[in-house]
């Protein structure tokens, strides 16, 4: 796991049950964030729909969701217990390492392998005092982030720095480097030339750099005529 959960008591959440890849979930369950008891498990509230509770069944996956728009996650795992506390019972969540958006994405996707270079600031340094750089290959990419072929495993909730490459000579094709937060890991396909794929959501600083991605992405459509 990436860290307990940096969610406020009280925050108000929607449940679901998990679905196949490609549907989505129907978020009809309403429930509380009560807090982390560590990196693995948090508690909340029992989920309610249409006045009722639901009952506890170990072996669903659930889907958690909280956040509004760009910002929307979802938390996967299963509830394996209720805890008793003062007069409140809540359900004890195990969370897996898993974190999907399903919001409606307003950026749009492009299906383009593009050599894509990634670190972390707390990897080891070379002889040289320097961090080198690990190389993958892009799946997808919009304004809103990416889909990484490489052979590193992250964590969800993990932070990296990817830098996009060079496409061209011209000012709008320049790469740049954004900060990234790890939504999702899995396994590459077999025959592929990386271990893993990891879905990679860019954090801005401000809008200006929003703009700037932007501007990159339209010129590798541009570019490669997608």
């Amino acid at each position: 796991m990436s860290g307990i959960l940096e969610i406020r008591s009280g925050t108000k959440l929607t449940m679901a049950f998990d679905v196949p890849m490609g549907q989505e979930p129907e978020f009809t369950y309403v429930c509380t964030f009560s807090k982390a008891l560590d990196e693995s498990a948090f508690l909340i509230s029992i989920p309610m729909k249409e006045g009722k509770p639901l009952p506890l069944d170990e072996n669903r996956k659930l889907l958690i969701r909280y956040g509004k728009g760009e910002n929307t996650m979802i938390l996967a795992g299963y509830a394996d217990d209720i805890v008793k506390e003062g007069l409140r019972r809540y359900w004890k969540i195990r969370r897996v390492t898993e974190q999907r958006q399903f919001f409606k994405r307003k950026d749009e996707r492009l299906k383009v392998a593009l050599g894509i270079k990634y670190i972390q600031d707390t990897w080891p340094v070379n002889y040289d005092g320097i961090i080198e750089k690990e190389e993958g290959m892009s799946l997808d990419i919009s304004a809103g982030g990416l889909a990484l072929y490489l052979n590193r495993h992250f964590e969800v909730g993990e932070i990296c720095e990817v830098t996009l490459p060079n496409i061209g000579t011209a000012a709008e094709g320049q790469g740049r480097e954004v900060v990234s937060v790890v939504c999702w890991n899995r396994e590459a396909p077999k025959g592929s030339l990386y271990r893993n794929i990891c879905g990679l959501q860019f954090r801005y600083a401000d809008e200006s750099e929003r703009e700037h991605v932007q501007t990159y992405i339209a010129y590798v459509k541009k570019k490669y005529r997608l």
